[in-house]
């Protein structure tokens, strides 16, 4: 099994001109072979380099069902057979709470594990970072403003990584998508105070390798033990990808004739009550 070292982490960083520069890190720790020092080496290897690392940090736990009679059409969800889930009952989430969910992943988890790390506030889909600018990064995060850590790794120039795994996992698309004109989902989760807000989502990712033509062009690539990692500066990415899905809006299905996210959010996302 091939050992990944410190040193070899960082110099891949620097042969993908990363060094520097906040990244949103998409990754399979097992891709690599071994890692001696495990996530937490990934982690820091990036640090040394003066990279801010932002990661997802999703938890299901504070899920809560909408209130009684409300609904959005075309939210890709069907509010009669599934009346939404109450995890979140009895809690209250903030950017203290250290809960995430499991298959965040290795390095998402060591993200979490520091004292000096910043997560933004979304009882859903909130983001984490550690680095110098990390509370830059995830201040601005709300719950009906999702993807506010990704507008602000664009405004500084970012980048996205993807460590072993494929564009399925590159929230930034979904950004694109609202960049395209699409909106995002409404759901439901359990707020600072225990009470339920509305919160904003997004959808199925299963048919973001279709995006896969147009954003290669703009890819760079490097192998680190045995990890096939992708690098996509954020505003590339961004741009093209909109582009696309403005294009043909199709191309983002995921294939399945029943995925209500993905039909609803061709159709342009849900629309609001006060339109």
């Amino acid at each position: 099994m091939t050992m990944v070292t410190p040193s070899s982490l960082r110099d891949a960083a620097r042969h993908l001109s990363l060094s520097g520069r906040p990244l949103c890190v998409h990754a399979s720790l097992r891709s690599f072979g071994h890692v001696e020092g495990g996530a937490a080496a990934v982690v820091d290897a990036l640090l040394a380099e003066g990279c801010t690392v932002l990661v997802p940090t999703f938890t299901s736990g504070f899920r809560m069902p909408p209130p009684p009679g409300w609904r959005l059409p075309r939210n890709g969800w069907n509010y009669d057979a599934y009346p939404g889930r109450a995890d979140g009952a009895g809690k209250a989430f903030t950017p203290q709470s250290t809960e995430i969910d499991a298959d965040m992943g290795a390095i998402p988890t060591a993200v979490m594990a520091r004292p000096d790390r910043r997560r933004g506030y979304h009882p859903g889909n909130s983001f984490a970072a550690v680095g110098p600018n990390a509370e830059a990064l995830v201040a601005e995060q709300e719950p009906l403003d999702v993807y506010a850590p990704l507008e602000a790794l664009d405004r500084r120039s970012g980048a996205v990584v993807l460590m072993g795994v494929g564009l399925d996992k590159m929230t930034l698309l979904h950004l694109a998508e609202r960049r395209a004109g699409r909106r995002l989902f409404r759901r439901w989760g359990s707020g600072r105070d225990g009470r339920p807000v509305e919160i904003e989502t997004g959808g199925c990712s299963d048919g973001f390798p279709q995006l896969a033509p147009v954003l290669e062009p703009y890819q760079r690539i490097a192998r680190v033990g045995e990890s096939p990692w992708r690098v996509f500066d954020a505003r590339d990415a961004l741009e093209v990808a909109s582009r696309a899905i403005q294009r043909t809006p199709e191309l983002t299905h995921c294939g399945a004739a029943d995925c209500e996210r993905c039909n609803d959010a061709v159709a342009g996302g849900p629309i609001l009550e006060a339109e």
